[in-house]
């Protein structure tokens, strides 16, 4: 009898931790779609473009024998006559024009014209004879064979894993040895395009704070009834296209506009502003779409802020503004951080308002991406440059993750 009570607890304790575990599997099996949609979907797509930005295949897959017969070339003159050769055999394996042109495209973005270099040998193909007279043919067709750039383009990119894409993207190279060092001067660009993103987006997440801040604490200490409709109008674009509302900000603000007409009928201004494609319009259009992600933020917490904390700090002597900005605010720093940072996060990849209201000098990263990949065909360097939009995003959220850590709200 006293085994028999023995038992029974370990017995109740099996069952009720083989009734946690099933619990857990069902609650797992429920979360099993999401987690499948969000692998299929985000994660390995991200996958896929980082290990893209650092992959080079298109030399190493097309010219095999060339990268032997480089092999051991001091990479200062020409290459020997052999590389000429196995360069010609390459092309004459190529299995149709479109691996040509992959690789043309390839070596044309480090060395102008080797497109029209390599279409013409491919198209040429096969020379017959010794190495020494196929290269008289290469030369005799066109004569930059005989020059160096081109061969150190392939010899360099005869990896099939790469960092060029990714020093690209930060204004460096390497150089015919393999040794990093930055571009030229005139050549530097993705650093000041990267800088640039950052001002713009810094600019738009400040003017949605100063704009978001008295509207959330207006719409929070409002009754709930009155809150709910005014709500409604801060979602509206919610509902819009971005297209749509770019569009519509083209006709606001163009020369001849409904915003330039009303300040000249005001007599605040005597002539059209600017404000189409430039940073202005840009600006506008971004803080107009973004708000409602700066505002929903503060809302939430500043709901959940009793006024009577603010009354108590009246009562006691305190200014209304000095007791506003020493009780109330700093209860709102969640929500003045979380959507700052959202603000900030969505604006470093805007596309269509800056490409559409802004000007050369407006356009940020996501536009040179877009332009990479859909216009230049370089997976590569959109990849490159996409990686470090999503990296420049990675090291803010873990900015913003450290100090929310180091300083607690009370």
């Amino acid at each position: 009898m006293g085994a028999a009570d023995g038992s029974a607890p370990g017995a109740l304790r099996q069952a009720l931790a083989r009734a946690q575990r099933r619990r857990q599997w069902r609650a797992f099996s429920l979360t099993l779609p999401l987690l499948l949609f969000l692998l299929l979907t985000l994660l390995l797509p991200i996958a896929a473009l980082l290990l893209r930005a650092v992959e080079n295949p298109e030399v190493a897959r097309a010219l095999p024998g060339t990268m032997r017969a480089l092999d051991g070339w001091d990479r200062r003159d020409a290459p020997p006559a052999a590389a000429y050769a196995a360069l010609v055999r390459d092309l004459a394996d190529l299995p149709d024009s479109a691996d040509a042109g992959a690789l043309a495209r390839r070596l044309n973005s480090e060395v102008p014209g080797a497109r029209s270099m390599v279409m013409g040998a491919y198209r040429s193909r096969p020379f017959a004879g010794s190495d020494e007279a196929i290269r008289q043919r290469l030369l005799q067709a066109d004569p930059r064979w005989g020059q160096a750039p081109l061969w150190r383009a392939i010899a360099k990119n005869g990896a099939r894993w790469t960092p060029d894409y990714l020093l690209a993207a930060l204004d460096l190279q390497r150089d015919a040895q393999g040794r990093i060092e930055r571009m030229p001067e005139d050549q530097r660009a993705f650093v000041g395009i990267l800088l640039r993103t950052f001002q713009i987006s810094l600019v738009v997440t400040l003017c949605c704070l100063l704009l978001g801040y008295p509207l959330a604490w207006w719409l929070a200490a409002l009754p709930a009834r009155s809150a709910n409709v005014l709500m409604i109008l801060v979602l509206v674009p919610f509902w819009t296209s971005v297209l749509v509302r770019v569009a519509a900000w083209i006709v606001l603000l163009q020369s001849e506009g409904l915003v330039n007409r009303a300040l000249i009928g005001l007599g605040l201004v005597a002539e059209p502003l600017a404000l189409l494609f430039n940073r202005t319009g840009v600006v506008i259009a971004m803080v107009h779409i973004l708000l409602p992600f700066m505002i929903l933020p503060l809302y939430s917490v500043m709901k959940n802020v009793p006024p009577s904390y603010l009354r108590a700090a009246v009562s006691l002597g305190s200014p209304p503004w000095a007791a506003f900005l020493r009780v109330y605010v700093p209860q709102t720093y969640p929500g003045i951080g979380a959507g700052a940072l959202l603000v900030f996060i969505l604006a470093l990849g805007y596309y269509i308002t800056p490409a559409l209201l802004g000007g050369a000098d407006d356009q940020m990263l996501s536009y040179y991406i877009a332009r990479y990949t859909n216009v230049d065909v370089n997976w590569g360097m959109a990849c490159a440059l996409s990686a470090l939009l999503l990296l420049a995003t990675l090291l803010l959220y873990g900015v913003y993750r450290r100090i929310g850590k180091e300083q607690p709200i009370h």
